[in-house]
């Protein structure tokens, strides 16, 4: 089997919710619950979904933005969260997130399968088949 070049186990994101007069916790948002998933070289992965859904939460727990509350991500067979320090850092530079905005990246008057192909055209040099 394939190693993979990214992957996530059972990842989870809780926020808790506080109250009262002492600010204790009374439950928890979840934000992110149980994703897994694994990304081959290669591979372009997206993450879509509405608004509120967990999609930037997750990219920032992968990129140890935040801190998960279980789970594990690995980055080239590396456990990265238990990095720390300047393994963490170094980590941070060869990872970034490309968010998207549809209504100004997206040009309304070309087909879909023209905006995803494009950037494959141009970086490696691709025929309209290929």
């Amino acid at each position: 089997m394939q190693e993979s070049l990214m992957s996530t186990e059972n990842l989870r994101k809780y926020f808790p919710v506080r109250g009262g007069l002492l600010l204790r916790t009374k439950g928890n948002v979840k934000a992110v619950d149980q994703v897994s998933f694994r990304v081959f070289p290669h591979e372009t992965y997206g993450i879509v979904g509405e608004s509120g859904c967990g999609k930037t939460t997750l990219a920032r727990m992968i990129l140890r933005l935040i801190e998960p509350t279980s789970g594990k991500i690995f980055f080239e067979d590396e456990d990265i969260t238990l990095l720390q320090g300047k393994k963490l850092k170094s980590f941070g530079r060869s990872a970034q997130i490309v968010f998207q905005n549809p209504f100004s990246a997206l040009h309304p008057r070309m087909m879909i399968k023209d905006i995803v192909g494009e950037p494959l055209k141009v970086h490696f040099s691709l025929t309209n088949e290929e």
